[in-house]
């Protein structure tokens, strides 16, 4: 009798490295989220290292430049094998675009590339484009006035705490760091009121990287168990689309988008504790003389969780990719800027169908939520009991509404998306049109994307 062949080997699908295979074998983890935490892992231990011993009173610039662009280059390969080709051909040619395009229009080019890219251009424009009286403030004190090297320009695109997960951050900000002129730079626009703060010790951010890794742990554990118990393919299934009543539904809908935060908690906060670790995101000191470390963090997990608004929800998640919508968007369309920056966003992130469902469905919800605020608030601040019922049924709607918002999201494919709202009966796009139709919508001053001169801003520094 012939031996019975051996049984399959567990199959895995990346274009990277596969030295870590068995890793990913024994823990049952696709081979591309093993090499991307590992990755991670390792970006921690080298911005240890990055900020004692290649610190700017020991290394120059170019070195410490290079050092980030090199290792950065690296992980590339590593995660995404001949795929990182694509990545660097982009960032070659766009930095052909950047050196020889006119000032004018070099932020037209560059709009199909990634934030980083965008952000940059928007900001070389800024600076040597327009005029200063015709800049925000913030445009202002972010404008680029000089192109950057191309040692710069590798750097602040591949450098090794940002290149596989981010945040985006900006250009000024990130040479800064280079030169070790951040903390400064930080303290001077934050805290400028303070005249000693020249002689104040360099922040430590070691607190700040233990908590974010406390906060990544916990967020690992619970998308090992929670995440997992509570599939999104749970929505697709019969007896929820078929046989569930209206009001399981919606509970299990916001128990399954609830478990489906996890992994973005994870990632985003590693991410987020690489960059502090390597002495990347002071961002002054607060009121109680205490350090902040939340200039490259990306989201706000306790705002998101107590939230009582579909605004505070979208301002506390992914905030630095709601930073570059701002930036390169929303601050400068002539006209409809919220529709303009949610198409822009689902344009940004891919092509999958539910990316669109969930752009597209957080304009009618956004608009809505605004008529509803502005009309019916106010009635309802007049004692704390009346604000504390507000504040209580605006949080259970605003969280029923993200959860219906954002599951095609995570679904991606249009015929489960379509599916799951048929189940709901489109309830809150129902919702939201008649919302728009019947409340008045008070127009939104866009103070931030007035203009302000060099000198206003220069006085506001003074006063």
């Amino acid at each position: 009798m012939a031996p019975e062949p051996p049984p399959p080997r567990a199959s895995y699908r990346t274009t990277g490295s596969t030295c870590l295979h068995p890793l990913s074998e024994l823990l049952g983890i696709p081979l591309d989220q093993v090499n991307f935490v590992a990755c991670q892992l390792f970006a921690l231990l080298a911005a240890l290292w990055f900020r004692l011993y290649l610190h700017p009173a020991k290394s120059s610039s170019a070195v410490r430049h290079a050092f980030a662009t090199i290792l950065g280059t690296y992980f590339v390969i590593f995660c995404f094998g001949w795929y990182s080709v694509h990545l660097f051909v982009l960032v070659l040619v766009c930095y052909g675009i950047m050196v020889t395009a006119s000032v004018s229009s070099i932020h037209r080019p560059l709009m199909i590339i990634t934030q980083k890219i965008t952000t940059l251009a928007f900001q070389v424009h800024d600076g040597l484009g327009r005029r200063a009286e015709d800049l925000s403030a913030e445009q202002h004190r972010l404008a680029v006035k000089v192109k950057p090297s191309f040692l710069e320009y590798l750097s602040y695109l591949l450098n090794f705490m940002s290149v596989i997960a981010g945040p985006c951050n900006h250009f000024k900000d990130y040479v800064a760091f280079i030169e070790g002129r951040h903390t400064h730079m930080k303290l001077l626009e934050v805290n400028g009121k303070h005249k000693d703060f020249h002689s104040l010790p360099e922040p430590s951010p070691t607190g700040a990287v233990m908590h974010k890794l406390c906060v990544t742990l916990v967020s690992l554990l619970l998308f090992l168990t929670l995440t997992k118990t509570f599939p999104v393919t749970c929505l697709a299934e019969d007896w929820f689309v078929q046989k569930a009543d209206f009001l399981t539904r919606l509970c299990y809908l916001y128990v399954v988008m609830q478990a489906s935060k996890p992994k973005y908690y994870f990632a985003w906060t590693l991410a987020d504790a690489v960059n502090n670790a390597a002495g990347f995101g002071f961002s002054g000191m607060d009121k109680d003389g205490r350090c902040c470390w939340d200039l490259l963090s990306n989201l706000n997990i306790w705002k998101i969780e107590t939230a009582t608004s579909f605004k505070m929800y979208l301002e506390n998640w992914n905030i630095q990719t709601a930073a570059w919508l701002k930036c390169v968007c929303y601050e400068r369309v002539p006209w409809c800027p919220t529709v303009l920056t949610f198409i822009l966003s689902a344009l940004w992130h891919g092509v999958y169908p539910g990316y669109y469902f969930t752009f597209l469905t957080g304009v009618l919800v956004t608009l809505a939520a605004r008529a509803v605020r502005n009309n019916c608030r106010h009635h309802f601040l007049s004692s704390k009991a009346l604000k504390c019922v507000y504040d209580l049924v605006t949080w259970a709607v605003t969280q029923l509404a993200v959860s219906y918002t954002v599951a095609p999201f995570v679904m991606l494919a249009a015929e489960p998306a379509l599916s799951l709202y048929t189940s709901m009966y489109f309830y809150l796009h129902i919702i939201s049109l008649l919302v728009i139709l019947f409340l008045p919508i008070k127009p939104q001053a866009h103070l931030q994307r007035q203009p302000q001169t060099a000198n206003s801003v220069n006085k506001k520094k003074t006063d």
